[in-house]
């Protein structure tokens, strides 16, 4: 077991280290933390969050897997190649899309109400 969580967490260092895509979501991720702490959001909203990012980053891990396992089968067009590639980056953007949406559903009104109470 401890060989497997060596690994996956050897992925996850790939991909933060070589996916730009990885960063943008950790820098996201870590904005989201900062300003649920500034509201004080409660436990569920808390934990609404964290399922919102977990999300989106494993979509991350795993568009960044086919990617490259796409270019390894070939570098040529191929359209089922593109198509496929084309899936996956859509399943990472509708995955962020909706995570904003419940970001600000959640954030908001807090957010608000403690730049109210300043």
């Amino acid at each position: 077991m401890l060989k497997a969580i060596s690994i996956a967490l050897r992925g996850i260092a790939i991909a933060w280290l070589q996916e730009r895509h990885m960063k943008l979501h950790s820098l996201a991720a870590l904005a989201v933390a900062m300003l649920a702490w500034f509201a004080g959001v409660d436990a569920l909203s808390w934990a609404i969050l964290l399922l919102c990012v977990g999300l989106v980053v494993s979509l991350e891990l795993m568009n960044s897997a086919l990617e490259r396992l796409s270019n390894r089968v070939t570098m040529e067009t191929d359209p089922l190649i593109r198509d496929a590639k084309d899936m996956s980056a859509a399943a990472v953007l509708a995955a962020s899309l909706f995570a904003a949406i419940v970001g600000i559903i959640l954030l908001g009104p807090p957010l608000w109400a403690r730049i109210m109470d300043l």
